[in-house]
């Protein structure tokens, strides 16, 4: 395991007792969970929009296709 450091943080109580019951839950420390959160967070937001935005513009095409009646036609029937 690399050298941990040491932090403080300040959370509301009711952010405390849940991080608390989740650590309980897992069977391992606040300090554990906190890390993995930290660590999906690095990562990037698990959302498509945010994982593919280096991809936007990239490619040619029409600009939006809800323009065009043709590609509208019979939507929300």
């Amino acid at each position: 395991m690399p050298a941990m450091r040491t932090i403080s943080l300040k959370v509301p109580e009711a952010l405390y007792a849940k991080l608390s019951e989740l650590a309980r839950r897992k069977g391992v420390s606040r300090s554990a969970v906190l890390r993995e959160a930290l660590e999906a967070f690095e990562g990037g937001a698990s959302s498509f929009s945010f994982k593919a935005r280096d991809l936007a513009g990239s490619l040619d095409g029409p600009e939006d296709l809800s323009t065009n009646p043709e590609h509208m036609a019979g939507f929300g029937r």
